[in-house]
């Protein structure tokens, strides 16, 4: 390994030498080319584009966020294509790990370079990375595409000093060398999601954050929810699910902690922070005025945006999913509970973990759907609206401003009393999720899991297509030339960004948003 870093470095001496002496030359003789490569529509005028982006792992089943590297590829390679860069122009690479990664672009670069200094094409050339950050389960359970640096995920999935973290370093420093030396001989770098602490590209393409993750599930839960005119009186009943990955050695006991000490360090805990970061700036104001409550007590009003442990929880294996539940609904035991806790929202950060919840609120006697708290929606009307037959309308629902044991009359009886709030609190609340998994298709529309969202990965791949072009002809990229790039930073340094709003999915969008774009097909939805 190292025999062969040193080999290549001593090529690169070589060729950054003859490099510099033939970019000084085309320098010269492109201020007399300008007007012909302007007037040139051949595939050389718009460049080439190599796109270098993390291998999927083989997935079963749908139980797997949409938005894989593997669509994501092609939907970019169209895009390139469309914009006018001929096939031969665009090469793919995927690798399966940051080591591998990094050589398959030093390779590239070291390729290019020797190849421009030796021929006539001078064609310019975009570099497009989404680097390989190794992140743990649960971060996986949101997508190939969430936002995260190499350094800080490397850095906490493998223990300190060992060979695996050597191989990180020496893979994170060597896919730094390679990217520089691109940019020092004329190429252009986008990177994609990932970034490279001490790497500053041409352009970030941002996708989704964790805190962008918490923050849209909660926006669309308060909205549901009508929380801004619940009353003091008839709070909601609001708890978030925060699954992290667990400790070595934590088991289903462990999951019930309310310290957070169950869960490992690294990026899943730095996701979870995040993401309830995210969540609790929507929900905090109204669970301090009191319109909101949480059932188990872990979210009240001296919460702040960092005592993401309270909700916390390790979730290696399924059953810790139901077992944090119940433990939250205060049914411990197994079996359908002889009284329900009230529950009117459950924030479940991903589909996977929604899916375990609206199975385990099966499980202990919740009963209707989403579709019960909108009357005016029926699950007939829904199927009806994916297949494109009607619209929705929804209308109002009124919610009552006392609790339901204090709407009875005065001539009720303590059983009546009960009998009634119980069929209140026995009701499905709103759950949501993240990552728009094919198994979650029958849940939504069937109503037991209200939202789910994912990346507009047509939009950033169209976004994304336009920026290589202007960057290989050598135009300017900022918000004056194209609308959907803003100021941003990478690494403490301004880069410009470009990003797309996330795909908020319910059964009333379900066709528009999935079906008709070609995330999924109506058969995946179960119709």
């Amino acid at each position: 390994m190292a025999f062969r870093d040193t080999l290549i470095a001593r090529r690169l001496t070589a060729l950054l030498a003859v490099a510099g002496m033939t970019l000084s030359l085309a320098a010269c003789a492109a201020s007399s080319s300008d007007g012909d490569a302007a007037g040139d529509a051949g595939a050389t005028s718009t460049g080439n584009v190599a796109i270098f982006t993390p291998s999927d792992g083989v997935t079963l089943s749908g139980d797997t966020p949409t938005n894989k590297w593997t669509a994501f590829v092609p939907s970019l390679t169209a895009a390139l294509k469309q914009a006018g860069i001929a096939k031969k122009r665009i090469s793919t690479t995927s690798s399966d790990s940051l080591d591998k990664q990094s050589r398959d672009v030093q390779d590239y670069v070291v390729d290019h370079v020797s190849a421009t200094a030796s021929s006539s094409d001078n064609a310019a050339t975009t570099i497009v990375i989404a680097p390989v950050t190794d992140p743990d389960d649960t971060v996986r359970q949101y997508g190939d595409y969430v936002d995260q640096q190499v350094a800080s995920s490397s850095a906490g999935n493998a223990e300190s000093g060992s060979d695996d973290d050597q191989t990180l370093q020496d893979a994170a420093a060597r896919l730094k060398s390679a990217l520089t030396l691109a940019r020092e001989n004329g190429m252009h770098v986008v990177m994609l999601s990932g970034t490279l602490s001490g790497f500053r590209p041409d352009v970030y393409v941002r996708m989704s954050t964790a805190e962008e993750i918490g923050r849209i599930q909660a926006s669309k839960l308060v909205d549901k929810l009508e929380l801004s005119k619940a009353s003091t009186d008839n709070p909601k009943n609001i708890e978030i699910l925060l699954p992290c990955t667990p400790a070595s050695g934590t088991d289903k006991t462990d999951a019930m902690t309310d310290d957070g000490d169950a869960c490992a360090d690294g990026s899943g805990a730095t996701f979870a922070a995040e993401a309830f970061r995210g969540a609790w700036s929507v929900l905090q104001p109204y669970f301090r005025s009191g319109q909101a409550v949480s059932p188990s007590g872990s979210l009240d009003k001296a919460t702040g945006s960092g005592d993401w442990q309270t909700v916390a929880f390790a979730s290696g294996k399924d059953d810790t999913v139901a077992a944090e539940l119940r433990d939250r609904l205060g049914a411990d035991d197994k079996g359908k509970p002889s009284t329900h806790t009230r529950i009117d929202g459950i924030i479940a950060m991903n589909d996977h973990t929604a899916a375990l919840v609206a199975k385990e609120l099966d499980d202990l006697g919740y009963t209707g759907s989403a579709a019960d708290i909108n009357p005016s929606i029926t699950i007939s009307g829904i199927v009806e609206n994916i297949t494109g037959k009607k619209d929705l309308q929804r209308d109002k629902v009124p919610d009552p401003i006392k609790a339901p044991d204090e709407q009875t009359g005065s001539g009720a009886t303590d059983d009546d009393k009960r009998k009634a709030a119980d069929e209140t609190n026995a009701r499905w609340p709103i759950v949501t999720g993240y990552g728009a998994y094919v198994d979650s298709m029958p849940l939504i529309v069937a109503g037991q899991q209200w939202m789910t969202a994912l990346e507009d990965r047509m939009t950033l791949a169209q976004h994304t297509a336009t920026v290589c072009l202007n960057l290989n002809a050598g135009k300017a990229v900022n918000r004056n030339t194209l609308s959907f790039v803003s100021p941003g930073k990478v690494d403490g340094v301004s880069v410009p960004t470009v990003g797309a709003e996330l795909i908020a999915v319910s059964a009333s969008n379900l066709k528009a948003a999935l079906i008709d774009p070609g995330y999924i097909t109506p058969a995946d939805a179960g119709l």
